[in-house]
């Protein structure tokens, strides 16, 4: 009989564990700086920072976005999180198409915090997470976080040594979280769903995307009992006889619980079963969209698994099934396919709803009342905005890098015969040199950067004055995207012309806006 603590069966929570489980523990030991100077030594670290496992992605595993889209990409969203209120209530499809396009890498931790709210609770909570680091916490809570420290993506750079910067700032945040809502506790499948934040974020920021995920996407499923999990498993089987029937009545022919197969999937984002270039595509369209993402994934899996009668003749009982269903084949979860095939599945937030209604009216006449009862679910930023309008302070980026730019010299005043030999060459002003930062995201055809001191421009005529100012306005226009660029990422017509250019915009944008990535 499974033991229960809190409310929890040590059968539910044991599953959650990382794909290569089985010889984790036995190799967690790899914690001390001398230990890990060897084991990174000899292999190798892949652009997401996996040193090994699972979900270690090698060259040509994932999808390579060229370098000009990216920079086009980043600029459009720099735009977009500079103007978050408007562009999120007016034009969130717009927003919701470059999150399922997938999220630049250097602005994913800060659009991940703006989809969430994080940032809006984060401005309206100053000092709350420091507040709550500085206490020491329930004991009961404290052990059994540091005893799952360990557990969370050994084979990942951050996390792969003991007591290294990855886990104490892991630990602080879900230390933090148990503060923050006693009446919770701590939920073994928290520690991932944090993990992945801080591999993007600080551990302020980390926290308040936790609280954002734990409150509005997945409200109660990391309460004791686990039943709000139970009750998003009936969903995921009532829509599955929509989506594949075959599927769904192998699944209930063989009397195969939801939970037994989705409780990993769902409590952790799927962030332990997916490579990760899917894990990632995931988290933007599920931050974007809400937990119909989460559904969306779990039917696409079953249905490659389970819905055909060539797949089925390979699992004839219960056993064979739910090994199918651990060992997913990798084709079905490469990034391109999944993302794919994720847009084409026919469930909707409203469907989720209804149906979400209907089970629960069957729960309360099988088991009666909830015994937590979490608040609604939240399907989307759009919407967890709409409930909880920002102000205007709460969405500025608060810069951590500041750059000191040199103080323009006072002019002298100048003499009469100066300013009327000055009316005479002509009312065309002379264009001021304006310094540039070097952009660190350079294209092919950007011009060299300036020097430091460029010298004194020498005296010039106006009609070369003039020809100076064109110039000038030329290159201030936005730039052109490429030519292999689709024609729904272009920019919006419809926005106010910027003062600037997008590319000096968005250099300015990234040399001095919050810390993007914490690695």
């Amino acid at each position: 009989m499974a033991k229960i603590e809190n409310g929890r069966q040590s059968a539910d929570t044991m599953s959650i564990r990382t794909v290569s489980s089985t010889h984790l523990d036995d190799e967690s030991s790899l914690g001390s700086d001398s230990e890990i100077n060897g084991f990174t030594s000899d292999r190798h670290t892949d652009k997401y920072g996996f040193i090994g496992g699972a979900q270690q992605s090698s060259e040509g595993q994932t999808r390579e976005v060229p370098p000009e889209v990216l920079r086009q990409r980043e600029v459009k969203w720099l735009d977009m999180l500079n103007h978050w209120d408007k562009w999120i209530i007016k034009r969130f499809d717009k927003v919701r198409l470059r999150c399922q396009k997938g999220i630049p890498p250097a602005l994913r931790g800060r659009a991940w915090l703006y989809l969430s709210g994080g940032k809006m609770k984060k401005e309206q909570n100053q000092g709350k997470f420091q507040e709550l680091d500085s206490e020491p916490g329930d004991p009961k809570w404290v052990d059994v976080i540091e005893k799952d420290l360990h557990r969370q993506f050994p084979f990942h750079e951050m996390f792969v040594s003991r007591g290294g910067h990855g886990q104490q700032d892991l630990f602080r945040v879900l230390k933090a979280y148990t503060l923050y809502r006693p009446e919770e506790g701590y939920c073994q499948a928290q520690a991932p769903i944090a993990a992945v934040l801080l591999m993007h974020m600080p551990a302020e920021d980390a926290f308040w995307g936790l609280v954002q995920i734990c409150e509005k996407y997945l409200p109660g499923y990391y309460s004791p009992g686990l039943e709000a999990i139970q009750l998003d498993g009936e969903i995921l089987f009532a829509l599955l006889r929509r989506v594949s029937p075959l599927a769904y009545r192998h699944l209930e022919k063989h009397k195969i619980d939801p939970i037994l197969y989705m409780t990993e999937w769902f409590m952790c984002a799927f962030s332990r079963t997916l490579p990760w270039a899917s894990v990632l595509r995931v988290w933007d369209m599920f931050l974007c969209d809400g937990v119909k993402i989460i559904f969306r994934v779990g039917l696409v899996l079953l249905k490659c698994m389970l819905g055909t009668r060539e797949k089925l003749k390979a699992c004839q009982g219960q056993y064979e099934t739910m090994e199918l269903l651990r060992t997913i084949e990798p084709r079905y979860m490469q990034e391109g396919f999944l993302v794919r095939e994720i847009l084409e599945v026919p469930v909707t937030a409203r469907d989720v709803e209804r149906e979400h209604h209907s089970q629960l009216k069957r729960w309360k006449k099988n088991h009666g009342e909830l015994n937590f009862k979490s608040p609604p679910r939240m399907h989307g930023a759009r919407l967890i905005m709409l409930a909880e309008p920002p102000r205007r302070q709460d969405l500025q980026q608060n810069p951590t890098i500041v750059l000191e730019v040199p103080q323009p010299t006072p002019k002298l005043k100048k003499g009469k015969k100066e300013r009327e030999s000055k009316k005479k060459r002509g009312s065309i002003k002379k264009p001021q040199a304006i310094e540039e930062i070097p952009n660190p995201y350079s294209l092919p055809n950007d011009p060299p950067p300036p020097p430091t001191t460029p010298p004194d421009p020498p005296p010039v005529s106006s009609s070369r004055t003039l020809e100076t100012v064109q110039e000038t306005d030329t290159d201030s226009t936005d730039q052109q995207p490429p030519e292999d660029l689709p024609p729904e990422d272009l920019p919006p017509e419809d926005l106010p012309p910027a003062k600037e250019s997008p590319l000096k915009q968005s250099t300015n944008s990234l040399s001095s806006t919050e810390q993007d990535t914490y690695l």
